[in-house]
């Protein structure tokens, strides 16, 4: 029997994050409950877990924008001006505002990418086949040096004193189109790699063969089914490329379809360098969606115009060299063929020729995707990501906390935290089919907090009944407000 062809897979972290949209949550749950009433005293209960829990984190909320409009890049150095603070001062509230941020990334699920995470998303190429370098010098080391040191983070990536990337979700992305010219390519790299091995010449293939893909648009209109295996609480992408194809003539005349993993939120923050004589403290908040991971280098601050890449210059120097030593040895015959040289010169031409506009070629689909990410992955910035990010804090824990109470409520009798960690799970893969790591810990500290579940002595956790949860959390200042509203007063 042949050998089995490995799969190209990407091991992935299952996140704390519950995927179904809040409204849909109450409701399926709600159904679950038969009496009327009880149905009803279930509905207000959720109402006044998110008023409460709102209310929690306004203050924070609030000083969080304060804290940021000082750094926005718009107004924010006027606005500093104004306060006339002094350099120390300054200082401080950077610091304040990085560790409101870093906070809210954390309860948002949010995870700094770290080096190994970027190995394995740059491992492949997808749309994008330049390298992407950072300009480090317009980027300031000062703002992350200084939050790190007071605020040390494990498994930091390398470029952590330039530029932070946060990300959560994953997802995946397909392309569907014949790929012709990315399928000779390859034929062309898989006959000169054994050629070279046989030959004895396998150093040299680092040199002339380089991942190569050009980008090709979407084409969604024939699926693929992603390919994910389950093992606790780690999941297995499979990542299709050309590269990996297995080739045959059908394979060759027919359209195929690849496959990149994605990350489904990424968030960038970063500083400029202040030019001399400017005394700017902006941040920088970029929030882009659905990025493959192959292509994480379009997210990047600041980046170099693309140049030819190392390869390219090897390809130019050996076929002036191989070209040149051609000449010289026709020319050095008794009687020197004038076309077999002029053959010689001109494919020698031709070939550096096509590498330049090759080059000019990519650097116009880079460009093309550049502004394609811009107009199409950058969901927002600034401001408008930070108000994102207080809203998603809140909705995750707020559906934490029902969902951990639901369970507690259904079970009728007090249970241990894994337990109900593994039920909550369970119940959500079974209603809406989606799989998820529950934050249970997270969720038992709002529920104590709200005091609507104890712990007794060996362990195991109960909640209240419904009428006693409403009384205990009391009205919401929302509530008299609404009522007020609803009675004819003044909003």
């Amino acid at each position: 029997m042949g050998k089995k062809k490995k799969k190209d897979m990407i091991k992935l972290e299952r996140e704390s994050v519950i995927p179904i949209v809040k409204q849909k949550l109450i409701t399926t749950l709600a159904a679950h409950i038969e009496g009327k009433s009880e149905r009803a005293e279930f509905l207000k209960l959720c109402q006044r877990v998110e008023y409460t829990i709102r209310a929690w984190y306004h203050l924070q909320f609030d000083e969080l924008m304060q804290l940021f409009a000082l750094f926005e890049p718009v107004h924010g150095a006027q606005k500093l001006e104004q306060q006339n603070l002094s350099p120390e001062e300054i200082d401080d509230l950077e610091q304040n505002f990085l560790s409101y941020l870093f906070e809210m990334m954390d309860k948002s699920n949010f995870k700094i990418t770290t080096d190994e995470e970027i190995d394995v998303a740059l491992s492949a190429e997808y749309r994008l086949n330049l390298p992407i370098v950072v300009n480090e010098s317009k980027l300031d080391k000062r703002l992350f040096t200084r939050y790190f040191e007071k605020n040390p983070h494990k498994d930091l990536p390398y470029f952590a004193d330039k530029f932070i990337i946060f990300r959560r979700g994953f997802g995946i992305d397909h392309m569907t189109a014949y790929f012709f010219k990315a399928k000779v390519n390859t034929i062309i790299v898989r006959f000169w790699r054994c050629f070279m091995k046989v030959t004895g010449l396998k150093f040299l293939t680092r040199l002339f063969f380089g991942k190569k893909v050009k980008p090709y648009k979407k084409d969604s209109a024939e699926p693929t089914e992603l390919k994910i295996e389950g093992e606790q609480d780690e999941l297995y992408i499979e990542r299709i490329r050309i590269e990996k194809l297995k080739f045959s003539i059908s394979n060759f005349l027919r359209k195929i379809t690849i496959q990149e993993p994605t990350f489904e939120r990424i968030i960038v923050v970063y500083r400029r360098m202040p030019r001399k004589h400017e005394t700017e403290r902006n941040i920088y908040v970029k929030h882009f969606k659905n990025i493959p991971m192959a292509d994480l280098e379009i997210v990047l601050p600041e980046k170099k115009n693309p140049g030819l890449t190392p390869m390219d210059w090897v390809k130019f120097l050996v076929s002036a060299a191989i070209g040149l030593v051609t000449v010289i040895s026709s020319l050095s015959m008794p009687k020197p063929d004038i076309r077999v040289i002029f053959g010689i010169l001109s494919a020698v031409v031709g070939y550096c020729v096509k590498t330049y506009f090759s080059f000019q070629q990519n650097l116009v689909d880079y460009q093309n995707l550049i502004t394609r990410c811009v107009y199409d992955k950058q969901l927002d910035s600034g401001r408008g990501t930070l108000l994102h990010l207080c809203d998603e804090v809140i909705q995750q824990e707020v559906k934490e906390v029902i969902v951990s109470f639901f369970v507690l409520m259904e079970q009728g009798k007090g249970i241990s935290k894994e337990d109900l960690d593994l039920l909550c799970e369970q119940f959500i893969k079974e209603k809406f089919g989606d799989d998820c790591n529950f934050d249970v810990d997270d969720a038992i500290r709002k529920l104590e907090k709200l005091g609507i579940v104890s712990q007794d002595n060996i362990g195991t956790y109960t909640c209240v009944n419904l009428r006693r949860a409403n009384e205990i959390i009391g009205t919401t200042t929302e509530e008299v407000v609404l009522k007020a509203k609803g009675g004819g007063g003044d909003p």
